[in-house]
């Protein structure tokens, strides 16, 4: 059996129940909250808009909200951009720049910042569907372009795991978890490792 990973942090960045309901998400929350290791979260688009309900109420849930941990502010953006309305929890591009543009008034003024966003910003390796077309949004990348986080924990497009950069800002897909995969971050005053992981020590780095 693998060795459990150790963290300060757990981030889950959506897709958390695939298109089921808050039992489901309590099931998995409780099986996370095992571990007891601090949470935040956002819903991915295919949860219901009710998920993000349940994890406020379970004060995990950041989806268009500002918390700051350890001397970290964390940015929560949940759901996606619209995929031929077949998802539940889908915005629009003008959706996206108005939450970013409400979670601004709240943030800090200096310090470092990290982006939690199941959609992934446009233009990178994070964000490029098995068409050959980048489907990420533009908010959400002048957004990291202005405010510089030191990492975007994204999602969404499950065949774009990889880890990519808009200068100086990492960005980290690491693909579904229900393959084993995740993201791994250390962090003191930068970012001293960005890798995906999974159980038996896969690792991509850039």
């Amino acid at each position: 059996m693998a060795q459990k990973p150790e963290a300060d942090l757990l981030l889950l960045v959506g897709d958390i129940t695939h298109f089921r309901g808050i039992k489901e998400a309590e099931e998995i929350v409780n099986v996370l909250k095992q571990a007891e290791i601090p949470m935040l979260a956002v819903s991915g688009n295919c949860d219901f808009a009710e998920i993000d309900d349940y994890l406020i109420r379970e004060g995990i849930g950041i989806h268009r909200r500002v918390i700051s941990l350890g001397g970290i502010t964390f940015v929560g953006m949940g759901g996606s951009l619209v995929w031929l309305g077949q998802s539940p929890n889908e915005f629009s591009e003008e959706s996206y720049e108005r939450f970013l543009s409400e979670i601004e008034k709240n943030l800090p003024l200096d310090g470092p910042l990290i982006l939690v966003s199941h959609q992934p910003p446009f233009g990178t390796d994070t964000d490029l569907a098995s068409n050959g077309k980048h489907t990420g949004s533009t908010s959400i990348r002048k957004f990291i372009e202005h405010y510089k986080p030191l990492i975007c924990f994204t999602g969404h497009i499950h065949e774009a795991m990889g880890v990519d950069r808009i200068s100086p800002t990492r960005i980290i897909n690491s693909g579904p978890f229900f393959n084993g995969l995740y993201g791994y971050a250390e962090i003191t005053d930068s970012v001293d490792t960005l890798a995906i992981k999974n159980l038996v020590n896969y690792n991509q780095r850039r």
